[in-house]
């Protein structure tokens, strides 16, 4: 045990002497990408957008959840009565319970769907964003004549003075302080399962 954490302590000597070395020897900048997107202009209208179609999603989803709920529960007061064999001659139940089934499974297909339409619908709002930060990223480092820009959570330590995170949520402000969000819309999931005539 002692002899695994000296060498995990030299390792890390020779990890801070090489990184030293490396520091003096080029001009390093580090950034928190996570922060640029998260509280730029541009960042904080995605998320407020992406929350206002969650909404919208949730509302389209809520009628059909209460009424699989309602239904669930009325079938689970008729049946909770009933033997097995009582329950055996009640088709009129057991057809009840398979389209309950039937309708909770396409209800779970439908709300995993809504979830990928709201990665999506991200992931195409910020497409735009990324190629504007990575053009405001470089220019930075031009300018401050950098060689080298890593991002915050690859760094244990690194001074105030070295991190431009600020600087690029200012230029990003400038640059995109805000970009559409339109719903990515996906085919339904039950004409995906519906087979083909």
């Amino acid at each position: 045990m002692q002899r695994q954490f000296i060498g995990a302590v030299s390792a890390a000597i020779i990890l801070v002497l090489g990184f030293t070395g490396l520091a003096q020897a080029q001009t390093l900048l580090v950034m928190n990408e996570q922060r640029i997107l998260r509280e730029s202009a541009v960042g904080i209208h995605i998320a407020a957008e992406i929350g206002r179609i969650g909404e919208e999603i949730e509302a389209e989803l809520g009628p059909l959840s209460a009424q699989l709920a309602q239904e669930n529960e009325a079938l689970t007061a008729e049946t909770s009565v009933l033997s097995e064999d009582a329950l055996r001659q009640r088709p009129d139940l057991i057809t009840r319970l398979q389209a309950l089934q039937a309708d909770a499974q396409r209800f779970e297909l439908l709300r995993r769907q809504r979830a990928q339409e709201i990665q999506a619908t991200e992931r195409a709002a910020m497409q735009p964003v990324l190629q504007a930060l990575q053009a405001v990223l470089q220019e930075i480092v031009e300018e401050r004549q950098a060689t080298l820009l890593i991002d915050r959570s690859q760094v244990v330590f690194a001074a105030d003075s070295i991190d431009i995170t600020d600087a690029a949520i200012a230029r990003l402000n400038e640059v995109i302080p805000t970009t559409p969000v339109n719903r990515v819309r996906l085919p339904d999931p039950a004409q995906q399962a519906a087979p083909a005539e």
